[in-house]
């Protein structure tokens, strides 16, 4: 029964998905309990109620359900429903990050990074980027691979940095483009490619990275290159 209850919400018969998230819901299935909450806060085929939702979450959480967790997580951090408390928020985080939820794992890691919620910890901060990477977070490459080419919590490492921004950078994520084409433009971890380093500022500077796209603005004004 979940899986027609995903057929029919990824099929937008949100009704229907919402018929059948509540059965589930009623045999204390987690998935369905916040799957069914996602619905409340989104207003998909009920009308929307954060109240609802929130406390739909927190009987899914009770079951180690690691999305509504990740999504109390997101509510306590923006003082939705209950007071803001961002050390509570990041708790919910490392709780749905150890249950191996990719998302959470890459928020707890900015969490730790920059100490939000918690005390600062680099080392930490690597640990569940490189899990959310594993797991296929684009952002999470791009930010681990920063920690690497700086030496924050793990051992400077030039060509583990370009892997990483590699990955993310061919997952169309801007600043990963623009922090591999400065590898390319340096020679860190790789050969020294001036005009490979060229073309991922251009596409860094197509998606949007705001200082990609001032370096190819000056470059173009001072007819070094023509975009």
């Amino acid at each position: 029964m979940i899986q027609n209850a995903f057929d029919a919400f990824n099929s937008e018969r949100y009704e229907e998905a919402l018929e059948l998230f509540e059965t589930l819901a009623l045999q204390n299935n987690p998935t369905a309990l916040s799957s069914l909450g996602y619905m409340h806060q989104k207003g998909l085929g009920v009308e929307s109620s954060l109240e609802r939702a929130y406390h739909l979450y927190l009987q899914a959480a009770a079951l180690d359900e690691p999305a509504a967790i990740y999504n109390l997580a997101l509510m306590v951090a923006d003082g939705i429903v209950v007071a803001h408390d961002q050390y509570k928020a990041h708790e919910l985080l490392i709780r749905a990050s150890v249950l191996g939820f990719a998302q959470a794992q890459y928020e707890a890691a900015l969490s730790l990074e920059r100490g939000i919620g918690c005390v600062q910890n680099f080392s930490e901060a690597a640990f569940w980027y490189e899990e959310a990477a594993k797991r296929g977070n684009p952002n999470a490459f791009n930010n681990l691979g920063v920690l690497y080419k700086e030496g924050h919590g793990v051992i400077q490492d030039y060509p583990k940095a370009f892997i990483c921004f590699s990955r993310a950078a061919a997952m169309d994520i801007p600043e990963a483009q623009y922090n591999l084409g400065l590898l390319y433009d340096q020679g860190l971890g790789c050969e020294a490619d001036h005009d490979i380093a060229l073309e991922w500022c251009r596409k860094a500077a197509y998606n949007g990275h705001e200082k990609a796209k001032s370096i190819i603005r000056s470059l173009q004004e001072e007819g070094k290159i023509v975009f």
